[in-house]
């Protein structure tokens, strides 16, 4: 990991590919990321089709906002792994090893090689705000809600949902089930039920009457949740329903309405709290973010950090 393999066989185009991969969430850092990098005068494309030819890909969401981004081709993509299936190829791998121009982060913080590197492969999610903060404002005008579609059968409710938040001293609760279950090993134990009640509570204290808004993967068991929450604390919970995998960026712009928020440990929560651009939101995060290693630069200035049994840190 970290390690760029100096290697200019065939290539020296001075070209850079980042590898689309993950949701919207990890798209949007992916983008960032490239904006970053045009901003420093390089040449960059994506491949968004090795990670999206899978069975279990998720939706490529970027469209959402009007973007466009530059397309590798697949001769690119094979020139810069060194993939090409040509005999003599072959006999040169088996010989002296492939030279690909692949580069993965150093881990999951800030690395400050990827802005570096030259005709690289680049692979990684780049969660941190350091690799864009000094052209946030470019990075905002990018995710504008350009190219929302809702669907007749939920657009009334959706509306619904937005005037509320409007109307109201709206708070986003992130709750992320399903995947997240299936790799507790990663991510279990982070945003516990001690993690969410001290953030409501603290979110309590600071506005008048939060009315709080939960963004979930799971309705059905949410709904449960925000029932119990309500009757012991007597503030309005609302499960936001209708929406799916394939229409999460309503889940997304909605979030990013409301005007403070409760985060999982989740890119996509991430993003709708970044998203909200009012200097006066309140940011609640957990202290941890995944279990396999320490995370450092997933956090902003702004964040209030909370640990899983319910402390402020």
């Amino acid at each position: 990991m970290g390690e760029f393999v100096e290697w200019k066989y065939g290539r020296g185009k001075g070209m850079n590919i980042i590898r689309m991969s993950g949701g919207i969430g990890n798209q949007m850092f992916q983008y960032a990321l490239y904006l970053k990098l045009v901003s420093l005068g390089k040449d960059v494309k994506f491949d968004d089709v090795t990670e999206y030819e899978l069975d279990n890909a998720r939706p490529i969401m970027l469209s959402v906002f009007g973007i466009e981004y530059p397309k590798a081709t697949r001769e690119e993509l094979v020139e810069m792994t060194d993939a090409s299936m040509d005999f003599l190829s072959r006999v040169r791998r088996k010989l002296l090893g492939r030279k690909s121009g692949e580069y993965h982060e150093a881990s999951i913080d800030y690395d400050e090689k990827v802005l570096e590197a030259e005709d690289a492969y680049l692979c990684g999610c780049f969660q941190s705000e350091r690799y864009f903060k000094d052209i946030e404002c470019e990075v905002r005008e990018a995710y504008r809600f350009r190219n929302v579609e809702i669907s007749g059968d939920i657009r009334e409710q959706i509306e619904e949902y937005g005037r509320q938040i409007r109307e109201s001293e709206s708070v986003s609760i992130h709750i992320r089930r399903g995947d997240y279950l299936d790799a507790a090993d990663v991510y279990g134990g982070i945003c516990t039920d001690a993690y969410y009640n001290k953030a409501i509570r603290y979110m309590m204290e600071k506005y008048e009457n939060p009315h709080f808004f939960v963004f979930t993967n799971d309705s059905f068991w949410a709904e449960k949740w925000c029932e119990v929450r309500e009757r012991e604390l007597g503030k309005p919970f609302v499960t936001i329903k209708g929406t799916s995998e394939e229409t999460g960026y309503i889940d997304l712009m909605l979030m990013s309405q409301c005007k403070a928020h409760i985060i999982a440990n989740s890119s996509f929560s991430w993003w709708g709290a970044w998203l909200d651009d009012s200097p006066q939101k309140c940011v609640v995060a957990p202290v941890k973010w995944l279990n396999t290693c320490e995370c450092h630069d997933i956090y902003t200035p702004d964040m209030v950090r909370i640990s899983a049994s319910g402390k402020i840190d």
